[in-house]
């Protein structure tokens, strides 16, 4: 049985993922209407895999027998500057997502939850990749550059990725 305090940072968990998928798919309505395809498909995916995030946590804790509370949202930015611009948001986004993660680790040894705190071991992990994904499009960005052709290829390359990831 989860403890109240537990309960509650779970539901700020699940309303966090929440807003990092429409997020994510609000960056890829931006770089679609700029042209960049290979981008809004990446951003897209991106998202449902935060959804995915999000469901799953959503069901630990109705599986716990607490009640998961969707609470509402904030509405994400529309406008970025750049390409660029949208994965440094991305990056620093992720970073605090983790941070988030961390808390409710820590939170979960605290209250002796050792159930929660394993469950919660796939997150750390996943947002490790995810820190080093978008780490990797950011050296990217800046080796390719975002002028001219090399925005071009980025945007190539994010096609391509995800391609691969469907695969």
């Amino acid at each position: 049985m989860l403890s109240n305090k537990l309960i509650d940072q779970l539901n700020k968990q699940i309303n966090l993922e929440f807003y990092s998928s429409n997020l994510y798919l609000q960056m890829s309505a931006w770089a679609s209407y700029n042209g960049l395809d290979g981008s809004a498909g990446f951003l897209r995916n991106h998202a449902a895999e935060e959804m995915d995030h999000m469901h799953r946590l959503f069901t630990y804790v109705s599986e716990t027998g607490a009640l998961p509370l969707l609470g509402s949202i904030e509405a994400p930015p529309t406008e970025f500057d750049s390409i660029h611009d949208v994965f440094e948001k991305i990056y620093a986004h992720e970073c605090h997502v983790t941070s988030e993660i961390n808390h409710l680790a820590e939170c979960a040894l605290d209250e002796k939850d050792f159930s929660t705190f394993n469950f919660l071991q796939w997150y750390v992990a996943e947002q490790h990749e995810e820190e080093r994904l978008f780490k990797s499009i950011l050296d990217k960005l800046r080796i390719i550059g975002v002028e001219g052709t090399g925005l071009y290829h980025f945007d190539q390359q994010m096609a391509e990725f995800t391609s691969q990831s469907a695969a």
